[in-house]
């Protein structure tokens, strides 16, 4: 399983985060043991308990642990880790290794979470209806979450384009996508998750109203005078991409002109500190 191929989709379950991801080659899901084994297991240190228990099952031949993946998963301190996974099949097994009162709730969670998924193909809204609950959760405003939700739709809409315009490769779609935040941010989609002080979350969801709305006009004309003009190849929609960026500029400039202050911010949605970064601060301090 390969890490670029992976959907962060953690999971709750009894108030515990159950980090979870969605491996799309493979249609399935796959969740963190050690997760599991802190819900099931009543330890102060569930990685030692899964350790060891790990060590137990590969003595007695227990196939179990040889399928274990490795991901590099979020741990509390912000940090990424790498951390055992396994998919909902074999996530039972191991929990038939540990005595606990959770163990059936649990295993009709897991046995839910795995029928969300197949309901969700059938009906795609299900889906959308669950990033707009999460967006709720994590308290985003109602007129942020229906910007959000249009601008992905409309994101699809421009890639559909550029590739009838001869784009395939994902190096290509980031070159265009880079050359539009430049124009009108200054800066490329790495510098301003830099900027914000991001990793691996999703720069659109650390935007406020103002950013996301300039990114949607961005990539909105760029859609509509490549669906007008057809530019072939890399190069000429490089060209369409940065007059879509521009007009996000010139936009952007006006605002800054009203406001008198930039409406590019170093601003997230975040609510915790990485923890390298907290002791730079300390030691600027």
């Amino acid at each position: 399983m390969k890490q670029d191929k992976i959907h962060l989709v953690n999971k709750v379950f009894n108030n515990q985060t159950i980090r979870t991801v969605w491996d799309k080659e493979s249609e399935k899901y796959y969740i963190s043991v050690v997760d599991i084994v802190g819900v099931l297991a009543d330890s102060k240190n569930p990685r030692h308990y899964w350790n060891v228990l790990k060590g137990r099952l590969k003595d007695e031949g227990n196939e179990t642990v040889t399928i274990c993946d490795q991901l590099k998963l979020k741990a509390q301190d912000g940090k990424y880790r790498l951390t055992d996974v396994v998919d909902i099949e074999n996530m039972f097994r191991i929990i038939e290794s540990i005595p606990s009162k959770n163990a059936e709730p649990i295993k009709q969670w897991l046995a839910k979470l795995g029928s969300e998924r197949i309901d969700e193909i059938f009906n795609p809204s299900i889906a959308a209806q669950r990033s707009i609950d999460l967006y709720r959760a994590k308290g985003y405003e109602e007129k942020w979450i229906t910007k959000r939700m249009q601008s992905i739709q409309d994101r699809k809409e421009l890639t559909d384009v550029w590739k009838e315009n001869g784009i395939t490769e994902n190096k290509e779609f980031a070159i265009l996508t880079n050359e539009i935040y430049k124009t009108w941010s200054g800066m490329t989609a790495k510098q301003y998750k830099e900027y914000k002080g991001l990793r691996k979350e999703a720069l659109r969801d650390n935007m406020d109203n103002i950013e996301v709305s300039l990114s949607d006009i961005s990539e909105e004309v760029t859609k509509r005078l490549a669906k007008k003009t057809k530019p072939k190849g890399l190069k000429e929609n490089i060209k369409v991409a940065h007059a879509g960026g521009q007009v996000a500029k010139n936009t952007r400039d006006e605002i800054e002109n009203l406001l008198g202050e930039s409406v590019v911010t170093n601003q997230n949605k975040l609510n915790y500190q990485y923890l390298e970064e907290k002791e730079k601060l300390e030691n600027k301090k």
